[in-house]
């Protein structure tokens, strides 16, 4: 167990509410605002620049309405800075009409590079090249994941994945064809890694299982596993790490997407159970465990809530998001001096039927 001392938490504290006081100034000031929020703002009739001072204060906004990344032009989210400059357009992974979609100039790539600076350069060797096994198209982990590898000092090698039309043939009851196009993904994986000197992977839990059905991942030179993907029982970590990867790969599970960036994983621990804790990245992004009835009291530790998201840089503010995940809380760990999420799974998994596909 590595405790967090007191200092550390106090000063992670200070450090996140005095981010929040600049995100806040910034998005909400007419010299700097985005047209969305400074509307908000007029409309709600009181000024958060006056009201916002720490993160206990952020309950005063209501929940992020993601239908707006809908149907709103993405003219409304550009800071007064930014205006003029071509920005990069980021969807989420929705299956039906036209899905949520953030606007993003660099954002993207700090997240990765932030990310890059805690893999372990022994499995994420440096100048290492890359394979991207994972969703392409308009999801930014296509443009993220060569950021990651280039900053790294390597390439990337990548596949094509729609995981929409997963998800599509699933939910009809078709899954014989969701297995064959999940089998055409990984015949690309493969030629890859016996042909190409690939060190390091990204993938999703399913497909990396997949791929272990038709190749020896660590025989063929694979030192290091960044896996996406939210819903991993420890069962399924204890298979990756044991059997798929044989104890001779790194697994560095991570949580994100478009709206937050990249949660980083505890290390992964057999004692513990190959237990999976998720902390977020601040003080760009803040997760909260709430209770589902009542989303302003954060629940307390090792207790199941709904994860609530607060976005906050310069480039996109989005405060109090109800992730459709729930997860349990968990205690500040190591050089995280904040709360982590752990177990997390599609909210009420146990009452709804969840059709993830290729995750």
């Amino acid at each position: 167990m590595s405790v967090v001392v007191e200092s550390a938490l106090t000063e992670a504290n200070e450090k996140r509410n005095q981010h929040l006081r600049e995100i806040i100034d910034w998005h909400f000031s007419p010299e700097t605002g985005c047209p969305y929020w400074l509307e908000w703002a007029r409309r709600a009739g009181w000024d958060p620049r006056e009201e916002i001072k720490t993160y206990d204060d952020i309950v005063r906004f209501p929940h992020f309405d993601d239908e707006t990344l809908r149907n709103e032009p993405h003219e409304v989210w550009i800071p007064r800075e930014y205006q003029g400059k071509p920005y990069k357009i980021f969807e989420t992974g929705g299956t039906t009409g036209l899905p949520k979609q953030r606007i993003s100039w660099t954002d993207h790539e700090y997240d990765y590079t932030e990310f890059a600076e805690t893999l372990d350069p022994e499995h994420f060797p440096r100048g290492g090249n890359w394979l991207m096994m994972g969703p392409t198209g308009p999801r930014r982990l296509r443009l993220t994941i060569e950021h990651l590898a280039n900053v790294l000092g390597g390439s990337c090698y990548h596949l094509d994945l729609d995981p929409r039309w997963v998800k599509k043939v699933i939910a009809q009851g078709r899954p014989a064809e969701a297995r064959a196009y999940m089998e055409h993904v990984v015949d690309q994986a493969v030629p890859i890694l016996k042909h190409r000197n690939v060190s390091c992977l990204f993938t999703t839990p399913k497909l990396l299982e997949a791929l272990g059905d038709k190749i020896n991942v660590p025989n063929a030179g694979v030192r290091g596993v960044f896996l996406g993907g939210t819903s991993m029982t420890n069962q399924v970590v204890r298979f990756l790490v044991e059997e798929v990867l044989e104890n001779r790969a790194r697994l560095v599970p991570t949580y994100g997407n478009t709206l937050m960036g990249l949660a980083c994983s505890k290390p992964l621990s057999a004692e513990e159970g190959y237990a999976l804790t998720y902390y977020a990245p601040q003080p760009r992004a803040v997760l909260r465990v709430v209770d589902p009835d009542d989303t302003a009291r954060t629940v307390e530790y090792g207790e199941w809530g709904r994860v609530e998201l607060t976005t906050m840089t310069r480039e996109f503010f989005m405060p109090r998001f109800l992730e459709r995940d729930e997860a349990v809380r968990r205690e500040p760990w190591g050089r995280f001096a904040w709360d982590g999420v752990g177990e997390v799974r599609p909210f009420r998994a146990e009452q709804n039927k969840v059709v993830e596909g290729v995750y």
